[in-house]
């Protein structure tokens, strides 16, 4: 990834793709006060340089639920007996590849991991709990926090424009 600097138009750019990136080129062109053709070299150079991580849809878990079945969703703290660098990487590694878990956060101090997860029910978190927590003799304590209703859901990161 090449290492880049950002003026006033690639944080233009950055804030509006993070709040909508489904926009076409022509309105973010227009938006920025640039063509289309330098806004889409721009685009692709922010994408290049690894500042824009990936692009995705992000869904809505009370329709979906009502869709689907109930949702279940909680902030769980891990702690685990041994944290030397291998044990840590081995339960992170394992974390990171069930689909449940959406976020895995190395925190420090106090537990080791925080994890957000997401299940369909309450047997769906028991089955994660399973093969995460009880599976692992590393794993010391757990703490689940099950949310009752999300108030705020942002992944913009706030940029400064000058």
């Amino acid at each position: 990834m090449e290492q880049i600097s950002l003026d006033a138009t690639d944080l233009q750019l950055l804030n509006i793709l993070q709040t909508d990136a489904a926009q076409s080129n022509q309105s973010l062109a227009q938006q920025v006060h640039v063509s289309p053709p330098t806004c889409l070299r721009r685009v692709k150079r922010l994408h290049d340089s690894g500042l824009i991580e990936r692009q995705v849809a992000l869904l809505q878990p009370d329709r979906l639920a009502a869709l689907q079945g109930h949702g279940l969703s909680a902030i769980v703290e891990v702690t685990l007996d041994r944290q030397g660098a291998e044990w840590l990487d081995a339960f992170e590694a394992r974390a990171v590849a069930d689909d449940c878990v959406q976020q895995c956060w190395r925190v420090s101090p106090g537990p080791d991991f925080m994890l957000v997860v997401h299940t369909r029910d309450m047997p769906g978190y028991l089955a994660l709990s399973q093969r995460l927590f009880t599976a692992d003799a590393n794993v010391r304590n757990v703490k689940a926090f099950f949310a009752t209703r999300r108030a705020k859901f942002e992944t913009k990161i706030p940029l400064t424009i000058t």
